[in-house]
């Protein structure tokens, strides 16, 4: 009975059910709460900013900056707050920088420090001395952990403008080098690279022995700091580290132990970023540099201690290093890269125990920085082909990508496209066009991030001719690898890599001279091999049709947007891709439209600060811009608004008509090309109706174009008379031939001696100058006092060429009209020299009436006396 009690007891319970909120109930539940939390914040900070000012009223300022503090961490925008601060600081330095300091660092007012991180940043003034140390001393006298990271840019604003503030720091590194240290080196990079600027300058230390001292502990200080840290993620103290050994590198790299050098060396871990990678590689090569053998002994103790334990671990760090190192020191790393068995041994444990994406990765690094050194090359190639297949058909993200750039330098730089080839592989052939058609996916794949590898592959392969031609003329190709280097300009690697395909595509082969030609068959022979056949891809016509592709392609605005990189490497590759598709003058025109002048007078005029010796230096960006100049229109390229102005482009182009420093050092010809096309250039300048260009000219290389006029080689001696032609008729270059002195007669010799050769175009050059000189009496005096000088001009007017026959006339003419005892002695000299008789002559010859019409008015003069 009592059983079924129960039962009939338990029948009865109502299931339990959770009653559940609404979420707009508990939204409104929560809000309340906030509301209520912040009101009793908001009433407890008015109550402690109270206090505060009674406690500061009473003199206890001390304890009512406690009070006020913690009444601001409650709410530093209340403003009984706001009113105890002013209370507080009330008859101090209230100037705005300083105000905001002390709310950032007194109250935590993190707003207050982005205003005066601002606030520096804008300022154009001096700060005064109690101002800026006032601030600073805010910030350090408080718990960097506590204030945000705009503490780091307003120390480093302080140090930037203030010398007061510079000296503090050397004074209290001076006093206390560690402490002044670990109060700095935890509020940011910029701070902690305020303590290098400080120590490495001279004038802020009383003596160079106390500096040197402070700067050794520095040293010290950094590198504990990066053996404590690990891989001191962050690079703070490896920057330090990298920049000091640059600095000084012969006082402090005795202080780097083996320990330093394997934390500077565990930094170039490919897992790490590549930010800290290089400045790792900055810091190991600098050392590496001037520690001789020590240096050499660690790093080759630390590849060996890591490789011998064959842990995946190791390995990475192993690879890495050697990786990073190997283009700087390949001396010592080639030999460790050779040790009899390493890649016998490696590839196996690769293939089973170790196999990782990691660990293959960093070896797949290793081998593609190998590929500098031959004899690494054929190791490579020998024991690593079948691996390397294997990672192409079978590995993802990048891996692929790495090593088939090794397997396209490995064939690029063999003698045939086609060495001993490895097994096949699953995506095509291990053959040099397989492995560009892997390239070209690669590139044209807009969902893979890092192009790098297949850049750098293509770079390699387009050494090759038949690759040349085929990456050129495949249109679809070329749009898409030249949007993938656009999007990527900002990277180093990447721009630098499609800029070296670029330059490859369009690179025309070498002229040799006949003696070079003799002397590369020599050397031939001296190898016993036969003397290279060139390839017909390789000849003028083909690279014409590869530039052509490529200017239609768009390439101009791709250049311009890597060129924003500002990489010597980038902007020599940029001048040297510009100079090849400047050489059809078909082109010319098209590329100075789209901005190859403004790009090239950009790169020269980083020049306009150094000696005038010195300007042109750049030799490849001044010969493309005189190429573009030769064929275009001055007026076209520079408007009269000025930008860029007309006279930029002289010096630039007149330091082509200067030998370099080097070529004395040199045992090749010197090359007189871009002498003889800056010639051409300039002449186009010097004939602009703005006379600027023409009398910077005369001003700052008369002497040289006067020695070219003598030259021994005709083309640029006929260029340089053309470009005295274009310069006779300004005044600057008149009056080089009208002021009666010795040395203008004996520029009228050469002038007329020039008039008087067998090359039709120096002929018609030296009569034109002459036909413009001839009309100013000192001239003719000038003439009359040189040796055969009327016989000369009239020898212009029995000329063959039509041209030159009428300027002789012209000269005649002007001869016959000199007023005065010149004017006599000239028409004397010239019925003397049979000049009635050349002219009837000359009449009888020609028909045009407006070329004889000089002559005839030279007959009229000569036939009245």
């Amino acid at each position: 009975m009592a059983l079924c009690q129960v039962q009939n007891h338990e029948s009865r319970i109502e299931p339990l059910v959770l009653a559940t909120t609404p979420t707009s109930t508990y939204s409104s539940l929560m809000a309340a709460v906030n509301r209520m939390t912040r009101d009793i914040d908001e009433e407890r900070a008015s109550r402690l900013a109270t206090e505060a000012v009674d406690l500061a009223n009473a003199g206890q300022l001390e304890k009512a900056s406690r009070k006020l503090r913690e009444a601001a961490t409650l709410g530093h925008d209340n403003a009984d707050v706001q009113a105890a601060f002013l209370r507080l600081h009330q008859g101090q330095d209230n100037s705005p920088l300083l105000v905001l300091c002390r709310r950032y660092a007194l109250y935590s007012d993190t707003q207050a420090g982005t205003e005066a991180a601002r606030y520096l940043k804008s300022n154009q003034e001096r700060l005064p001395r109690a101002t800026a140390l006032e601030c600073l001393k805010l910030i350090l006298d408080s718990n960097y952990a506590t204030l945000s990271s705009a503490q780091d840019t307003i120390i480093m604003e302080l140090v930037q403008q203030s010398s007061d503030v510079r000296q503090y720091f050397a004074s209290e590194l001076q006093v206390s080098s560690t402490e002044f240290f670990d109060n700095i080196y935890g509020r940011g990079d910029c701070a902690a690279n305020c303590l290098r600027v400080i120590v490495l300058d001279d004038s802020l230390w009383k003596s160079e022995e106390t500096r040197l001292r402070v700067e050794e502990d520095l040293f010290q200080l950094l590198l504990a700091k990066l053996m404590e840290s690990g891989h001191d993620l962050d690079g703070r103290a490896l920057k330090g580290i990298a920049l000091l050994l640059v600095a000084d590198p012969t006082r402090l790299h005795p202080f780097v132990d083996t320990e330093g050098f394997d934390a500077i060396l565990g930094c170039l871990d490919i897992r790490l970023a590549t930010d800290l990678r290089t400045q790792a590689t900055l810091a190991g090569s600098k050392y590496l540099e001037v520690s001789g053998d020590i240096g050499r002994n660690y790093f080759t103790d630390f590849v060996r201690s890591h490789v011998g334990k064959q842990k995946s671990e190791d390995l990475i760090v192993a690879f890495s290093a050697a990786a990073s190192l190997f283009p700087i020191i390949p001396a010592i790393v080639a030999p460790l890269f050779l040790t009899e068995g390493f890649l016998y041994s490696v590839v196996p444990l690769l293939e089973g125990k170790l196999k990782g994406a990691k660990v293959e990765e960093a070896f797949l690094q290793l081998l593609n920085a190998a590929c500098i050194d031959q004899a690494c090359r054929a190791a490579i190639t020998k024991h690593c082909s079948g691996w390397l297949s294997h990672i192409i058909s079978n590995a993802e993200g990048h891996q692929p990508a790495i090593a088939a750039t090794i397997l396209t330098k490995l064939r690029s730089t063999s003698s045939s496209d086609n060495p001993t080839p490895g097994p096949e592989m699953g995506r095509g052939g291990d053959n040099l066009q397989d492995l560009v058609h892997l390239f070209k996916e690669e590139m044209s794949n807009k969902d893979v991030p890092n192009l790098c590898e297949s850049v750098e592959g293509l770079a390699y392969a387009s050494l090759k001719a038949e690759v040349k031609n085929e990456l050129a003329l495949d249109r679809e190709f070329l749009l898409s690898f030249l949007q993938a280097l656009q999007s990527n300009s900002e990277k180093a690697d990447v721009a630098v890599g499609g800029l070296s395909v670029l330059s490859n595509l369009t690179q025309y082969t070498l002229v040799l001279s006949e003696e070079q030609k003799k002397v590369a068959q020599l050397k031939a022979y001296a190898n016993a091999s036969k003397p290279s056949i060139p390839n017909v891809l390789n000849d003028d016509e083909h690279v014409v049709a590869r530039c052509n592709a490529i200017i239609e392609a768009g390439v101009m605005p791709v250049l311009i947007e890597c060129n924003k990189g500002r990489t010597s490497s980038s902007k020599s590759l940029i001048d040297k891709i510009i100079l090849n598709l400047s050489k059809n003058p078909k082109t010319r025109g098209k590329i100075a439209q789209q901005g190859a002048v403004k790009l090239l007078l950009a790169h020269l005029q980083q020049l306009s600060g150094k000696a005038e010796k010195d300007v042109g230096v750049n030799v490849e960006a001044a010969h493309a811009l005189a190429r573009i100049l030769i064929s275009v229109d001055p007026a076209l390229v520079f408007p009269a608004s000025g930008f860029p102005n007309i006279t930029s482009a002289v010096q630039p182009l007149l330091g082509l008509l200067r030998p370099a420093t080097t070529q004395g050092l040199s045992d090749q010809p010197r090359d007189l090309l871009p002498t003889y096309e800056s010639l051409l250039a300039l002449t186009n300048l010097a004939s602009s109706s703005d006379n600027s260009p023409a009398n910077i000219i005369v001003k700052s290389a008369w002497d040289t174009i006067e020695d070219l006029l003598l030259s021994n080689n005709a083309m640029i001696r006929r260029a340089t008379c053309e470009l005295v032609c274009n310069l006779a008729a300004t005044e600057a270059g008149l009056a080089k031939y009208t002021d009666r002195s010795r040395r203008s007669v004996q520029r009228l010799h050469i002038l007329l001696a020039l008039a008087d050769v067998n090359d039709l175009a120096t002929r018609c050059a030296a009569g034109g100058a002459l036909a413009m000189l001839t009309e100013h009496d000192a001239v003719t005096a000038g003439v009359l006092e040189v040796k055969r000088g009327v016989d000369i001009l009239l020898g212009l007017c029995q000329d063959d060429n039509q041209g030159v026959v009428h300027r002789g006339l012209v000269c005649v003419r002007n001869l016959a009209c000199a007023t005065g005892n010149v004017g006599q002695r000239a028409r004397d000299v010239i019925k003397g020299e049979k000049g009635i008789e050349i002219l009837k002559a000359c009449l009888r010859q020609w028909t045009d009436q407006d070329m004889l019409q000089p002559g005839v008015d030279a007959l009229k003069l000569l036939m009245q006396l």
